[in-house]
């Protein structure tokens, strides 16, 4: 049987941020004797030429490989490589569902998974969106940024343009993280902040294991039943009776916590996950 082979792409800005992560990843793959390239999503080069879709890399051909792991935030990129036949992880679908807050709730509302009432904005929010106080949230923003607490119509002066949803706020400071792969639940992480309405361990929250409760992981499961995920992050935050609200899906998510707080090796699960998937599906 032939090696299984794969690409690992980013983007030159987050390649630079995340050297440990890529490197953690390729040292795993060896070891899982996967074949994994690493590659700059702006030497990618995609589109079609009579009639027919092309992958190119740095302007020439290059042999398409079994599996791309994509970490970088781009479906259209993603659906590309799909339809010439390489298995995505996230899949392109995954990756424009939660990528972008609006469709995410929109999404998941459809199967009455709990969130905060929410307004899908056409542009900057206004006074008229939501009774104040209220959370706005630009749709495509990502580990806690763009995320601003409106109190009064002059706060509105903070926001820039683009798309975003408004929220009803809830408890503020505290949320949780569930780590999965697949259909698994790998682990899920309490974060908090004493200073701030932003619980994100990043901008400089607390963080902790945290055992999910039966009813809890049985609303996990819901949500991942409606995805084909790779690895993700699901958030959620606390309701006032401290029931658990959807927030959203982190698609590119990073492991920072989870390995300040556990010997949980969530690269090489994830890893193991594809290589099992590919082996599965030979077609995919």
């Amino acid at each position: 049987m032939n090696k299984q082979t794969g690409w690992l792409i980013y983007n030159r800005d987050d390649a630079e941020k995340n050297r440990g992560y890529i490197d953690w990843m390729l040292d795993e793959a060896k070891g899982l004797d996967l074949d994994l390239h690493f590659h700059f999503r702006e030497d990618i080069k995609i589109g079609h030429r009579f009639n027919e879709l092309f992958v190119e890399h740095k302007q020439h051909p290059i042999e398409l490989p079994d599996f791309a792991i994509v970490r970088t935030i781009d479906p259209f990129l993603t659906k590309q490589l799909e339809q010439v036949g390489i298995a995505c992880f996230n899949s392109s679908f995954v990756s424009e569902m939660a990528n972008d807050k609006a469709k995410t709730h929109q999404y998941l509302t459809s199967i009455g998974i709990p969130m905060a009432d929410t307004v899908y904005c056409q542009g900057k929010p206004s006074a008229d969106d939501m009774d104040f106080p209220f959370i706005a949230k630009e749709a495509h923003g990502r580990g806690g940024k763009q995320v601003y607490l409106i109190e009064h119509a002059h706060d509105l002066a903070e926001l820039s343009e683009g798309n975003w949803i408004v929220q009803k706020p809830c408890v503020f400071g505290k949320d949780i993280r569930v780590f999965v792969i697949g259909k698994k639940v790998v682990a899920a992480v309490l974060r908090e902040s004493s200073s701030s309405f932003k619980a994100n361990y990043t901008l400089g929250g607390s963080a902790s294991l945290y055992e999910l409760s039966a009813g809890e992981k049985a609303l996990v499961e819901r949500v991942i039943a409606a995805f084909e995920f790779g690895m993700v992050g699901i958030d959620f935050i606390f309701a006032e009776d401290d029931s658990l609200m959807l927030n959203e899906i982190e698609d590119v998510v990073g492991s920072r916590t989870l390995s300040a707080l556990s010997d949980i090796n969530i690269v090489r699960e994830y890893l193991i996950f594809i290589k099992d998937r590919i082996s599965s599906q030979p077609d995919i």
